[in-house]
């Protein structure tokens, strides 16, 4: 069995208690505007680009089958992302790097052997491994099978899900997981679909369905004027609290999806996006923690 994986990070301190690895699956339902990772969202392999490390020697161009790789004087190296089939032929060809490719076919086995490496500093801390996305329960044969083995192993095993996913696929994680954390973006079903492509009812129904039987967290991406209002928190705070939520994170903003859209042929539909003041982020961590639920900002 394989599963495409886009990243492995390591001594990962924000995926889950103590110090994780974080594995990270290819391939999402969601478009947010906002996405960090939008080299997460297809779910085939893909070309990323950068510039930085090119010297416009015309490997790559010269092996481009559509003609998609062109030279200019003074712009440097350009690709017509239309043209461009993802044939990764150019990869090879490029000796400085400044082609790549985004996801990459592994076992479990392979993984796991990644995993392993630090389970000293995950025994000393309290960590373990985590799978995260994209959507990594897009990839839910793999990943079942995956947290099973690292469970196996007496790994402390975690769960970062946008929610967005038939009941069934969770239920059937419940005995190989310790910690479920899902990401809810809004609570307002228009601007979650306007913003996400996608509604919001089944993610809220998951979420339901799901708290009572495992440890769970919220994590809240947070965008200024999208989704820090006080009613905003205070509303989701009042869910957390009725599902017995053990912890709300808020993950203030930021903008490093913009320039990895660029890399890969695409466009940052989250233009002029900031995250809220340190003091507004404050105050609505008093709003959680006043409806009794544990209350954390970036992790």
């Amino acid at each position: 069995m394989t599963g495409n994986v886009f990243n492995i990070q390591r001594f990962s301190i924000h995926d889950g208690p103590g110090i994780r690895t974080t594995v990270f699956m290819k391939g999402c339902p969601l478009r947010c505007s906002w996405c960090s990772n939008p080299e997460s969202q297809r779910f085939e392999p893909q070309l990323i680009v950068r510039d930085v490390k090119c010297v416009r020697c015309g490997a790559c161009a010269a092996v481009c089958p559509e003609g998609a790789i062109t030279l200019d004087g003074e712009q440097g190296r350009r690709i017509d992302w239309e043209r461009c089939t993802q044939c990764l032929q150019c990869v090879p060809a490029c000796i400085y790097e400044s082609l790549g490719v985004i996801g990459r076919l592994m076992t479990v086995e392979e993984v796991l052997d990644e995993v392993v490496r630090d389970r000293v500093f995950y025994k000393n801390s309290g960590g373990g491994m985590t799978v995260s996305g994209g959507e990594a329960m897009s990839q839910y044969e793999f990943v079942t099978e995956l947290l099973g083995r690292a469970r196996a192993l007496g790994l402390h095993t975690a769960l970062d899900t946008t929610g967005f996913a038939p009941l069934e696929r969770y239920e059937a994680l419940l005995p190989v997981l310790d910690l479920l954390m899902m990401d809810v973006k809004t609570l307002d079903p228009a601007l979650h679909r306007e913003f996400t492509g996608v509604d919001n009812e089944r993610i809220l129904a998951n979420a339901a369905a799901l708290a009572p039987r495992v440890r769970t967290w919220f994590r809240i991406p947070l965008i200024a004027g999208f989704n820090d209002s006080a009613r905003e928190i205070r509303e989701l705070a009042a869910l957390a609290s009725r599902l017995g939520v053990d912890k709300v994170s808020l993950l203030p903003y930021h903008e490093g999806g913009r320039s990895k859209a660029g890399q890969i042929g695409g466009t940052y539909r989250m233009d002029g996006a900031s995250a809220p003041d340190d003091e507004h982020t404050q105050r609505l961590i008093e709003i959680i923690a006043q409806a009794g639920v544990a209350a954390s900002i970036g992790h």
